[in-house]
């Protein structure tokens, strides 16, 4: 866990516990001279669809301590006794994988409360059922039983439908959801957002000498979204965009040949690929590579957190690949006390809520309700959780400090570790 946690955990003096992360220049990327960039060469561009969390492996079980839910609850719990009183709002009877994470992010909130001293909040655990429909109404029972801030919910529709009924009243929501067009001021997501990560990991390829990146990209929002800030990003470093490849989720083999000619033979044309797939995909996408005579050792592989499972770390074709992503050091220790406690493994979104409702302990200690204004949430500072440095910036999105970690023979090894200040905002 990191620092500011454990100083909330042990009930530091208020002083202590707001962990200013003072706000000077984190010194990411290493700027490179500018290059004439070279028009890249595409193909179909991807469909639209939703973009939601990354499943990580572990079954939450039950927490013995849950109460029993009151009747008109929907489906609810509470959580503590503090006088200030938050909602969590989570999709507890989602069908599926929802309600799995669900689970486990209550109990990191229940862990959270028991481990800060003392703290002055009651959570309102309430079910949204995975629906819109169900995180408005929610939403509105926790308003009416008094909450003062909104963690929660998980899934992009239901962050947008309660935030319509929380913004209202004139009270924020803390969101899952990694979709960053739901963010808005008022509406902060604390979620791994892979415009962070893109920036991290083309800013650290830039100041490692790579000047030209390819790029794979799979049909899917979460590669749409990465392609849009690949472009950004590379444009801010001065690196030159040789080609960008679409492929269908999972069927990467046609995207692959057509890109051999940029990224094979005794002289190619970019020094990195970019891969923003994910980890069942990945071994797909790594096999087409080997196929087409790929060699990392000369172009070397680059990508985002979705890479940061065991599963990737043995694929010949990604080895030496560097990704951002946080500290695992932080989820290692976080999850260490979960087991603990639950007697099973968190979901890797669990820090998320554990965060999320140490955050408003802690602002609920220093200012009661008036922490969860949006000057105090925006506080340029940043604050200091388990997963690393974070900061809600104005427009409802987050910037997080992100380690670069290089895929080494079946392990991943932090060779830039997390900065421990943010620049400001907008930057």
């Amino acid at each position: 866990m990191a620092r500011i946690s454990r100083g909330w955990a042990r009930g530091f003096p208020v002083r202590m516990a707001w962990a200013p992360v003072l706000a000077v220049s984190l010194g990411l990327s290493g700027c490179v001279g500018s290059e004439s960039r070279v028009a890249p060469r595409k193909v179909s561009r991807p469909q639209a669809a939703s973009v939601e969390p990354s499943y990580a492996a572990g079954v939450a079980t039950p927490a013995s301590s849950m109460q029993v839910s009151s009747p008109g609850q929907l489906g609810g719990s509470t959580i503590g006794t503090g006088p200030v009183k938050v909602a969590l709002i989570l999709p507890m009877s989602a069908a599926g994988q929802g309600a799995v994470v669900a689970q486990s992010m209550r109990n990191a909130a229940d862990m959270a409360v028991s481990e800060f001293q003392g703290s002055d909040i009651t959570i309102l655990v309430k079910d949204d059922n995975g629906t819109p429909e169900g995180a408005r109404a929610a939403a509105q029972q926790a308003l009416a039983e008094g909450a003062e801030l909104v963690i929660g919910p998980l899934f992009s529709g239901s962050v947008q439908a309660a935030a319509q009924v929380v913004r209202e009243r004139g009270k924020s929501v803390i969101g899952f959801s990694s979709d960053a067009s739901v963010a808005t001021r008022g509406v902060y997501l604390l979620s791994f957002l892979v415009q962070e990560e893109v920036d991290r990991i083309v800013a650290f390829a830039a100041s490692q000498g790579r000047r030209s990146i390819a790029a794979l990209i799979p049909e899917t929002q979460y590669g749409r979204v990465a392609e849009a800030r690949l472009q950004q990003a590379a444009a801010r470093q001065g690196l030159r965009i040789a080609a960008l490849e679409y492929y269908p989720a999972g069927q990467p083999q046609v995207g692959v040949q057509r890109l051999a000619r940029v990224i094979g033979g005794p002289a190619p044309q970019a020094d990195a690929l970019f891969i923003p797939d994910n980890g069942d995909s990945l071994p797909a996408v790594a096999q087409a590579l080997q196929m087409a005579g790929f060699d990392p050792t000369r172009v070397k592989p680059l990508g985002t957190g979705v890479w940061n499972k065991p599963r990737i770390f043995g694929l010949p074709a990604l080895q030496g690949g560097w990704f951002a992503a946080p500290d695992n050091r932080g989820f290692e220790a976080f999850a260490e006390r979960y087991r603990a406690r639950f007697n099973t493994d968190p979901i890797r979104l669990a820090t998320l809520s554990y965060d999320a409702v140490t955050l408003a302990a802690a602002l609920a200690r220093m200012q009661g309700v008036q922490g969860f204004s949006d000057a105090m949430l925006t506080n340029p500072a940043g604050f200091a959780g388990a997963d690393g440095v974070f900061r809600f910036n104005p427009d409802g999105t987050n910037a997080r400090a992100l380690t670069v970690q290089e895929i080494r023979g079946g392990s991943a090894v932090a060779i830039s570790g997390a900065p421990r200040t943010l620049v400001a905002s907008g930057t």
